[in-house]
C-alpha cells in the first residue's frame, strides 16, 4: 500500500516549521537550557494556538480531532526544530484545548517528570530535581503517580519516535552541508568515499524508521517497534554527525551538540530500547493481545 500524507497534512508541518523558524527555536532552546524560559513560553503559547496541544483531543471536547498521523507529523517537526517544553506530555499524552504545559511521571516506565519546574503536574510529589544530558530538559522525581492509560502512554510513545526521526534527519542535514563545505588536504571531505557512507547509511536508517513511525501511527505496526527503529537511526545520526564534524561537535557553543544531546536524551525516553524490543517480542510471539 502507498502511504503519502494528505495536503492539510504537509501544510500543518510546514506551517509548524515556519512558526518556530520565525521565532528562532534554537535561541530560545539556548534561553530554556540557561534557565530562562520566557522566551518559550511565548512560543509554546503560539504553537498552542496553532492548535498543537488541541491536534488529537477529539472534537467533542473542543479539539481538533487530529489523527494519529497528524500527530507524528507534528513531533518530527518538533524533532527538527528543537522545540522546548513537555510537549509529548501536553500533546500526546494529555491533549488538551486549554494549552497548558502538563507534565508526567510514568509508573512503569520513568518515575521523572520533564521540565516540572514550569509545567503542571498531572499527578504525584514532586521531589528533588536532576540535570539531564539533554541541557534543555530537566528532569524531576515523582512519587505517587498515578497509573496512566495505555492508549495514552503508546501515544506519547509515538510522538518520542516521531520526534527522535525529526531530530536525526536535522542532524543528517547539517552534517551533509558540513562536509560539502570542510576541506581536508585540499578536497571537500564529503568527496570521500568513506564519509559518502557513513552518511549513505543514517539516510537509509532514517527511511527505514520513518515508515515504521506511520505504520505505528497507522495501527498497523507495534508502537514499540517504531520506537526501536528511530532511536536507531537518530543514535546512528547523532554518532555520524560527531563523527564528521570532528572536534567541533562537542562544543556546547555549536548548534549541533542541542541535536545530539536531544537524541540521547529521547533514545530512552518513554520506554529504554530494551523495554520496547521486550514489547516486540510479546508481540511477535503472541504473548500479549
Amino acid at each position: 500500500m502507498k502511504f503519502e500524507l494528505t495536503d492539510e497534512q504537509t501544510g500543518f508541518g510546514e506551517a509548524i516549521t515556519a512558526l518556530m523558524r520565525s521565532n528562532d527555536s534554537v535561541a530560545v532552546a539556548r534561553s530554556w537550557a540557561g534557565g530562562e524560559h520566557a522566551p518559550g513560553q511565548a512560543l509554546w503559547t503560539r504553537l498552542a494556538d496553532l492548535g498543537l496541544t488541541a491536534l488529537v483531543a477529539p472534537e467533542e471536547d473542543g479539539g481538533l480531532g487530529g489523527t494519529l498521523v497528524d500527530l507524528a507529523v507534528a513531533f518530527e517537526v518538533l524533532g527538527h526544530e528543537l522545540a522546548v517544553g513537555p510537549w509529548i506530555e501536553s500533546a500526546a499524552l494529555v491533549p488538551q484545548i486549554e494549552g497548558e504545559m502538563i507534565t508526567a511521571a510514568v509508573p512503569g516506565l520513568s518515575s521523572y517528570a520533564v521540565d516540572a519546574q514550569v509545567a503542571r503536574l498531572l499527578s504525584g510529589t514532586a521531589g528533588a530535581a536532576h540535570a539531564s544530558i539533554d541541557s534543555t530538559r530537566t528532569l524531576t522525581e515523582v512519587t505517587g503517580a498515578d497509573a496512566l492509560d495505555a492508549a495514552a502512554v503508546d501515544r506519547a510513545v509515538l510522538a518520542c519516535a516521531a520526534e527522535l526521526v525529526g531530530a536525526g534527519e536535522r542532524v543528517l542535514a547539517d552534517s551533509v552541508t558540513y562536509v560539502k563545505q570542510r576541506k581536508q588536504f585540499g578536497r571537500e571531505i564529503g568527496s570521500y568515499q568513506a564519509i559518502k557512507h557513513q552518511l549513505a547509511d543514517v539516510r537509509i536508517a532514517l527511511d527505514f524508521a520513518r515508515p515504521l513511525v506511520f505504520g505505528a501511527a497507522l495501527g498497523e505496526v507495534p508502537v514499540s517497534a517504531a520506537k526501536v527503529y528511530a532511536a536507531d537511526a537518530a543514535y546512528l545520526a547523532a554518532r555520524t554527525g560527531l563523527q564528521v564534524h570532528g572536534a567541533i561537535g562537542y562544543t556546547a557553543e555549536f548548534d549541533l551538540s542541542l541535536w545530539l544531546n536531544r537524541i540521547r536524551a529521547l533514545v530512552t525516553a518513554w520506554g529504554t530500547p530494551a523495554y520496547h524490543r521486550g514489547r516486540v517480542l510479546e508481540h511477535v510471539t503472541g504473548t500479549v493481545a
